[in-house]
């Protein structure tokens, strides 16, 4: 098919390093064009794209002829851009955290679906390596019904220090755990929290959360901006026949922030050395589990699929929401104290 022209909206580590390179791996898809006002921002496209146009504003780079765009900006500029979006009619796709919380995602949504403009948020984890052998896992019933599931994003603290632009950590990588637990295990229905707060700045740079699924499984997430210790495995899952526990990513964030624009060899592939293990008992030796393949691209095949009118959306606007109402349970729950429960 044609590929579909994208517009990006913000040139930053978000739009330069992910955005930008993971549109150029899709087959489906083209960068057509870069919104920045900052001269740096500017300079550093023409470097990385010479000639692609920068445009001062939405409307320019619509004018440009774009089919689709990618707000990959602040936090506090998601909502603004995404109505602006609506009203051009352009398909969008927002980066999380799509907004501050429930209520404003939601009646954004709602915006999309009165005007007929496809709304999907860049929920990329979903095609890491390990999440997806942990989905195939569940859904091919290797460790009998789950009981509990563990799922840890953490990070050492960043050399030039924290950009406070995500929201803070629960909204960051908070966005990712808790929308990757509820598509394993469905809609959740108590959440207790613990949220560590600097209170130098106001910024919340580790959070502990509790979800329990209306279905019955548990699920700790944990998210840590701050890390001092060794870190824990990326997942842990228990069933009632077995446990499945995997050590780390699949280095695709790594391999975009070395490389950006070229990606020779495997993307998204874990050597045998690191595949996770599923372990039955004490006298049982550790059973290697194959890594499913990771393609964060993948997203903007099936996106571009969609504008075309030829497959769903990859990410369903709805499920943002969702998750949105267990962050907010979650800054509840840390701030009295106690479990909150969910309709």
């Amino acid at each position: 098919m044609t590929p579909v022209r994208i517009g990006l909206a913000g040139y930053g580590r978000g739009g330069r390093f992910f955005h930008a390179p993971l549109i150029g791996l899709a087959p489906e898809c083209a960068l057509a064009g870069v919104l920045t006002r900052s001269p740096r921002r500017r300079a550093e496209l023409a470097e990385d794209f010479p000639g692609l146009p920068a445009a001062g504003s939405l409307a320019e780079l619509a004018a440009a002829g774009i089919d689709a765009v990618v707000i990959s900006t602040p936090l506090d500029t998601h909502e603004a851009l995404v109505r602006e979006a609506i009203a051009l009619g352009l398909p969008t796709v927002c980066d999380k955290p799509f907004t501050p919380d429930a209520a404003s995602a939601r009646a954004l949504v709602n915006e999309a679906e009165r005007s007929g403009v496809p709304l999907a948020v860049y929920q990329n984890r979903r095609w890491d390596a390990d999440f997806l052998t942990v989905r195939a896992l569940v859904e091919s019933g290797t460790l009998g019904e789950v009981i509990s599931f563990e799922s840890r994003m953490e990070q050492y603290p960043p050399s030039g220090g924290f950009s406070a632009t995500g929201g803070g950590v629960l909204r960051d990588f908070g966005s990712h755990v808790a929308d990757q637990a509820l598509q394993l295990f469905g809609p959740a229905a108590a959440v207790y929290a613990e949220v560590h707060v600097r209170p130098e700045d106001g910024f919340d740079d580790r959070f502990f959360l509790s979800v329990r699924h209306a279905g019955g499984v548990t699920s700790h997430l944990r998210g840590d901006w701050a890390l001092h210790g060794a870190p824990g495995p990326r997942f842990r899952m228990t069933g009632r026949t077995g446990t499945f526990a995997v050590e780390s990513g699949d280095g695709q964030s790594e391999r975009l922030l070395a490389e950006r624009t070229e990606m020779p060899g495997p993307f998204g592939t874990i050597p045998e050395a690191r595949w996770g293990r599923i372990y039955r008992g004490e006298d049982v030796p550790p059973e290697p589990v194959p890594a499913q393949p990771g393609s964060w691209s993948s997203f903007y095949s099936a996106f571009a699929r969609a504008v075309r009118g030829e497959g769903a959306l990859p990410v369903d606007p709805r499920d943002a929401v969702a998750a949105l109402e267990v962050l907010d349970a979650a800054r509840v729950s840390a701030t009295r104290g106690e479990v909150v429960r969910l309709s």
